[in-house]
């Protein structure tokens, strides 16, 4: 019987297709929209050689100890820093208006910097010229003072700098905010599961439909008929985000790590917290089906926002001026969850995560459960 209830039920879930196309469609739709908008956020981040001229007069070609300083930021050296364009004054205040270069240097009674409007890269410029000047001007200061040091390596000493900082990552990947968009999507999939749930209760409500009616009157255990309906629901849904994170991870080449099973648990805590919510709401609030559903959307919309998916920023507000709000949102533990086996070694703050998402769902079933077993009908 309950495996005829169950395969009952799922046949009547896929053919609402109104509530298919919010659950699945709808996500995909949304993280193709995700993806188009935040595809070259990382790229525009990245330096690029800066393009600058050198007015190639008798002056610059005397001063050996500049030409060597640019020729080390510059060409096929690892460290590069421009990319040097050599020309005449004529030809450099041309390439310099075509925006070919973002300024030009040349020699005249000492290094200028000519430049058309100001920016990083022409401040850039300008930081590695005062710092060849500063560094010249020490050095000048130094033999005039003591000859006998360049000698003794001074020269060397100056123009081997040591970094004393070493970065080290705190995870095994690189801290991404673009992908904390995409697990804030699969959050919010994961809770639009809810609509199948809401829809199960509403369904077994004699008082909201016909068939609830029809299911009050018939010999079965009317919790043995939600259990079935329930577990139709989850299956649906799973189906549903598993689809969704084939299409994050296959076609938009979205980062979820390579630890498969524990996505796949996420996904599964995740859609029953989901669903069981949707339950909840159901069955706790006496009305019509249409506030049922739209504060299930209220409340979606909000944790989802709560949890970064319209703001990145909006996640460490929470953490550091409402921290609680982190540990009951059942879409901030989602994406929490994701984003804890994309970036730490460890598996704790996923672990946790979890085990907060099955104590929210054991809720939301105990609610839902004394709340049907409650339920009579004077009359049906």
């Amino acid at each position: 019987m309950l495996l005829h209830n169950y395969i009952y039920r799922i046949r009547c879930i896929v053919r609402d297709k109104q509530t298919l196309f919010w659950t699945l469609l709808f996500p995909i739709l949304l993280a193709t929209l995700f993806n188009m908008a935040f595809s070259n956020l990382s790229s525009a981040e990245l330096f690029s050689e800066i393009k600058i001229g050198i007015v190639d007069n008798d002056e610059y070609r005397k001063s050996t100890d500049f030409i060597k300083a640019i020729e080390a930021v510059s060409g096929s050296n690892k460290n590069e820093l421009f990319t040097v364009t050599y020309s005449t004054k004529e030809e450099a205040n041309k390439l310099l208006e075509d925006n070919k270069i973002e300024g030009y240097i040349y020699f005249d009674s000492g290094i200028k910097l000519i430049v058309q409007e100001s920016g990083i890269n022409q401040t850039i410029i300008k930081g590695f010229l005062d710092d060849f000047g500063q560094t010249t001007s020490t050095l000048v200061t130094i033999i005039a003072q003591n000859p006998t040091a360049a000698h003794k390596g001074l020269i060397d000493s100056i123009s081997y700098r040591i970094d004393y900082l070493k970065e080290v990552a705190v995870g095994k990947s690189d801290p991404d905010t673009i992908v904390n968009y995409f697990y804030s999507l699969i959050a919010m999939a994961c809770l639009f599961g809810g609509f199948w749930g809401l829809k199960e209760v509403t369904a077994l409500q004699a008082n909201l439909s016909s068939q609830g009616a029809r299911i009050n009157m018939a010999p079965t255990h009317k919790l043995k008929v939600f259990f079935a309906s329930m577990l139709a629901a989850t299956t649906v849904q799973l189906a549903e985000i598993l689809v969704l994170l084939g299409y994050l991870t296959l076609v938009l080449k979205i980062n979820f790590g390579n630890q498969l099973g524990y996505i796949i648990l996420t996904c599964v805590i995740g859609t029953i917290t989901g669903v069981t919510f949707g339950t909840f709401i159901a069955s706790v609030i006496t009305k019509g089906e249409g506030l049922k559903i739209a504060l299930l959307i209220v409340f979606t919309n909000t944790m989802s926002f709560l949890s970064g998916m319209m703001y990145d920023k909006m996640k460490y507000i929470i953490s550091t001026k409402f921290p609680i709000l982190g540990y009951i949102n059942p879409a901030s533990l989602i994406t929490d969850s994701f984003y804890s086996l994309y970036y730490y070694n460890t598996h704790s703050q996923f672990f946790m995560d979890i085990a907060l998402l099955c104590v929210l769902s054991a809720g939301f079933s105990i609610c839902t459960y004394l709340v049907l077993r409650r339920q009579k009908y004077a009359s049906l």
